[in-house]
């Protein structure tokens, strides 16, 4: 079995897992915001607030040897008031080097942020980084202002001081899924089974990363680093029609390159929760082997099946190991024991 670094792996504060086991309308609550079932969600938040024997027992048994921590959606992303998300975000990141530093062979770490303020972002990036040890920055989507209603998304000039700070800091970003704002559901009404993993967070975080490519993002921010999961979002399958059409109707729009050359350069993907050789082989051709990672997206999916399914992909030998540790150990500095 090849050793594995994975690094879509969620945690929640095990303070807000108690409350939610506790209170079954809260749990029904929150599985509704994010688009599954009470059912799949209970088993699901008692292993989010677990760092030890069940968690660790999985990675052992699945080959991976190493794990970088990412604080769940919403997160910090959804926390209306910016002073209580700044202070939030702080206590997850004290909480999670705490775990980290019991287990420091097997945790890493993904800094939470509050991009409701982007220069506290900045700063507590910084000090996660340099102080903590973290790995780089998780943000779950776009970042709700004022209220639940509107969100602020990456490319917006307002995270310009951010970007320049991340860039610095020679960290990459991962941009991770959460449901749409209220006024995209409608779409979803009467189908509840879209608006998550299942169908909705992929469009949503795809978009996000659309916007980034044609903003000219990677023009200003050369060398940013964006990590998307589950193999890209869909967007190497689309890449190549989004650039056609894009070619054809810019508008305002005036990228410097292509979207492929971008996706060369600044772009990484996961393996997280999509296990599949047809999009794997997809990928490898469009984004190419260098560029993807493997990752699981624990608990939400098990570590066995994504370690199995990769064990014996149709791809080649020097293509596995770069995929399930040698690119993330490149791209993170992390050393295998």
């Amino acid at each position: 079995m090849l050793p594995k670094i994975a690094l879509e792996e969620a945690y929640e504060h095990p303070e807000r897992v108690a409350r939610l086991l506790g209170d079954e309308d809260a749990l029904a609550e929150a599985s509704d915001r994010g688009g599954v079932t009470p059912e799949f969600y209970r088993p699901v938040m008692a292993k989010l607030g677990e760092f030890d024997d069940v968690r660790l027992g999985s990675m052992d048994r699945a080959g991976i040897t190493h794990t970088i921590l990412s604080l769940t959606a919403p997160g910090i992303q959804s926390i209306l008031d910016p002073a209580a998300a700044t202070a939030e975000a702080r206590r997850q990141n004290d909480f999670l080097a705490e775990q980290v530093a019991r287990h420091p062979d097997r945790y890493s770490a993904f800094a939470a942020v509050a991009l409701q303020e982007p220069a506290d972002a900045a700063a507590e990036l910084r000090r996660a980084v340099t102080e903590l040890g973290f790995k780089g920055v998780l943000v779950n989507g776009y970042t709700n202002i004022g209220d639940s209603e509107h969100g602020s998304y990456l490319d917006e000039p307002r995270y310009h001081g951010f970007w320049e700070t991340v860039c610095e800091l020679d960290v990459p970003l991962y941009l991770h899924p959460r449901p749409s704002l209220p006024g995209g559901q409608a779409l979803y009404a009467g189908h509840p089974e879209l608006k998550g993993a299942t169908w909705g967070f992929g469009t949503e975080t795809a978009s996000h990363a659309v916007r980034l490519l044609l903003s000219g993002h990677f023009d200003r921010f050369p060398a940013a680093k964006l990590i998307l999961g589950h193999l890209g979002e869909a967007l190497p399958a689309l890449l190549w029609r989004t650039q056609h059409m894009f070619e054809a109707n810019p508008f305002d729009k005036r990228p410097r390159r292509t979207l492929p050359e971008y996706v060369a350069d600044n772009i990484w993907i996961t393996t997280s929760g999509t296990f599949s050789d047809h999009a794997l082989t997809n990928a490898v051709l469009t984004v190419g082997a260098d560029h993807i990672m493997f990752s699981v997206d624990y608990p939400y999916s098990e570590n066995a099946g994504a370690a199995e399914w990769i064990e014996r992909a149709p791809i080649s030998e020097l293509d596995r190991r770069k995929i399930t540790h040698g690119n993330a150990a490149a791209l993170f500095g992390i050393e295998l024991g």
